[in-house]
């Protein structure tokens, strides 16, 4: 067969260098493994620390929302797999839940406690979940998050270890817990001269009842000289990992018939009982329950709260006490995060069930909500649907974020304001301004909605319906928001949480709230296309400023063309401020107002431009969009019939919108075509 050219083991020696390997793979003595921990006391950290430091390892940054200091821990970017599992929008609640593992951490109480992420289907919480267990796989691979188990070994195959020459610490223990009880506090004085880490190094509790049996075997044979036990002990790097059941553990309940407290706490293995001659033998037992094989990390409990009560009883000895009974052995400690996770009706069970006390007692509850904020959920979007992952379908400008704008809406309370709408609200949450509305008063609106973002539409349903909408009219090249609409509606129907007439007709009013915002955008988009031109602009605005200046110093403007003198033309001042509604009454206020803004930057020696002003700026677009729109015909485009003039001003219009707004040719087209029915159907019913 001829070659391909490719050498495999030439490009394998150049990308994959197997000292990296040798140093994941590091085994050594227990001496070595005590000088280890004198020189890196951080190596003997318990799970609570080591996910901590692990969060806390991949740095963080701050801003303010609503006069309140935020910090956006960057783990949560996903920055190991460039975003995949990212969690966007809650920031808030995600530093409860690091408080809770920094609590841990440092040993105040919650170590003892059964974490449980609360919240609405398809709100992340397995997304955090999944996020922390990649985390701990990922960071127990790098120097700073290294950690040692051992094993027992015996070159001549001893029949302390059933006839094999290696016997694997079956829960992953760490190695200091074979110190000796008289030694250990002696020992960790010892340790603490030179511990300069933030945690104290503690060795709770004795070895699994296997590796017990084993030590007590041959401190036996060697009359007590723990030295020599020590002689086949062999330490060695752990790497978590939840493929090879290490460290890492998930368990999900199953039908309440088949469910059995060992898949927690491990059985008896019916075959080693001919090796070892008794089911009381503890090297005869298989320890690898999920509480078992998690040990020294992380157990993830899906939909936690179907477990059956005879699964609680475990999980609170697990929680509080920090140990396991397996059957026929005693209590045996254990060092892992229990992490579950479950929903709004399975927690108000929990909640009204007085045998599930003891849980709730030992339960700390982190709401994970879905987003309230407009450009966080668009994120979400952005990552599934980008030029990435559908390089031949254009999305149309709006399209993700007037889904996102639906999904909030059905999410929000209605404002107790009788002065505010949902719209202008999560515009609020966004980061707009409205006249009469401060950060306070945002604050306080998020306050008094207490059940915001546990109700709503999921992100996975509008994930689904983007999806549809895309193989439906992938054909057309182009994906625009009425394509995503039409979806949206048409999926309700079937959708198995609208479970009222009353929650269908409120999300299809969300819908026709989000249609006509987004007339309203694409009108803006179309306006500006059009009164793009910064130079007649510029001549507007100094029109328009000379004009003010001559009404409210009560003087006369010279007219250039006829060189006369004339009163400020108060037509064409009202023309451009009532396309920003300001009233009659008060046009004085908003004039005085300008001309002692322009007044303060002359005196610092700065001009005005009127992109200082968002308001005079809107204000002159559309008036400007009102005197060319005529010029340019919209409303012919909707008929066959466009002059060449006319085809060639709307030419330029298209090609605006493609270089400055993200449109392509397809929705260019579609834009222009749907914003010149709109002044269609206006101008007909003026007429």
């Amino acid at each position: 067969m001829a070659s391909s050219g490719f050498d495999v083991q030439t490009f394998i020696s150049q990308h994959y260098n197997p000292k990296d390997f040798s140093h994941l793979h590091w085994s050594g003595s227990f001496q070595e493994y005590v000088d280890l921990v004198m020189k890196n006391p951080k190596v003997a950290r318990n799970s609570f620390q080591r996910i901590y430091d692990m969060i806390m390892s991949y740095g963080t940054s701050q801003y303010t929302e609503y006069k309140k200091d935020v910090v956006r821990y960057h783990f949560f970017d996903d920055p190991i797999e460039n975003g995949k599992d990212a969690i966007f929008g809650i920031d808030v609640h995600l530093m409860k839940l690091v408080n809770f593992f920094q609590s841990a951490a440092l040993g105040y109480g919650t170590e003892k406690r059964v974490l449980l992420l609360h919240g609405p289907v398809g709100s992340a919480k397995s997304s955090i979940a999944r996020l922390l267990k990649k985390g701990l796989e990922h960071y127990s691979r790098t120097d700073d998050g290294a950690l040692f188990t051992y094993e027992w070994f015996d070159e001549e195959g001893s029949a302390i270890l059933g006839g094999q020459k290696l016997f694997t610490s079956p829960m992953h223990e760490e190695p200091l817990k074979l110190l000796p009880p008289e030694v250990r506090e002696r020992f960790l004085l010892e340790l603490a001269k030179v511990n300069t880490s933030k945690y104290k190094v503690k060795i709770k509790g004795e070895v699994n009842p296997a590796c017990r049996f084993i030590l007590n075997e041959y401190m036996l044979k060697y009359n007590g000289d723990w030295n020599k036990v020590m002689k086949h002990i062999r330490v060695k790097r752990l790497i978590l990992s939840e493929k090879d059941r290490r460290g890492i553990g998930t368990f999900q309940p199953k039908d309440e018939k088949n469910q059995d407290s060992t898949e927690l706490t491990g059985d008896i293995n019916y075959r080693k009982i001919a090796i070892y001659g008794s089911d009381s033998d503890p090297r005869a037992f298989n320890f690898d329950g999920e509480f078992n094989i998690a040990n020294r990390g992380i157990v993830e409990f899906i939909e936690m709260l179907k477990l059956d009560v005879a699964f609680l009883y475990d999980l609170l000895g697990a929680s509080q006490e920090q140990s396991i009974k397996p059957k026929k052995f005693a209590q045996t400690n254990i060092d892992l995060v229990i992490l579950g996770h479950t929903n709004e009706p399975e927690y108000r069970k929990l909640q009204s069930n007085e045998f599930m006390e003891a849980l709730r007692d030992r339960t700390v509850k982190i709401d994970v909500p879905y987003i309230t904020r407009l450009d966080q959920e668009a994120r979400i979007y952005r990552k599934d649907y980008n030029k990435e992952t559908i390089p031949n379908i254009h999305i149309a400008p709006h399209t993700l974020e007037m889904a996102s704008t639906w999904a909030i809406l059905t999410r929000l309370e209605e404002p107790k304001k009788s002065d505010l709408t949902k719209l202008q609200k999560l515009k609020l949450y966004n980061g707009k301004t409205l006249p009469g509305y401060n950060e306070d008063n945002v604050k306080e609106l998020r306050k008094d909605a207490v059940r915001e973002g546990l109700e709503g539409i999921s992100p996975r349903y509008i994930q689904d319906k983007i999806s549809n909408a895309l193989v439906k009219n992938g054909h057309v090249g182009c994906l625009n928001p009425f394509m995503v609409f039409n979806e949206l509606e048409s999926g309700l129907k079937h959708h198995a949480l609208v479970n009222s007439p009353d929650q269908m007709d409120h999300y299809r009013e969300m819908l026709a709230i989000c249609r006509q915002e987004y007339e309203d955008i694409v009108k803006n988009d179309v306006q500006k296309a059009i009164s793009v031109d910064e130079s007649a602009i510029q001549t507007l605005c100094a029109n328009y400023v000379d004009n003010v200046k001559a009404y409210t110093q009560k003087e006369k403007i010279r007219n250039k063309y006829s060189n006369k003198l004339e009163e400020a033309d108060e037509r064409f001042m009202r023309a451009i401020e009532e396309k920003i509604d300001i009233p009659e009454s008060r046009k004085d206020d908003f004039r005085r107002e300008l001309m002692n803004y322009i007044g303060a930057l002359a005196i610092e020696g700065k001009t005005f431009d009127y992109k200082m002003n968002e308001r005079l700026h809107r204000a002159l677009e559309l008036k400007l969009f009102e005197d060319q729109r005529d010029t340019i015909k919209l409303t012919t485009i909707i008929s066959n019939v466009v002059d060449k003039q006319t085809q060639e001003k709307i030419e330029v219009v298209k090609s605006r919108l493609i270089k400055n707004f993200n449109y392509c040719d397809i929705c260019a087209t579609d834009a222009l075509n749907f914003v010149a029915s709109i002044f269609a159907k206006g101008d007909s019913i003026k007429s």
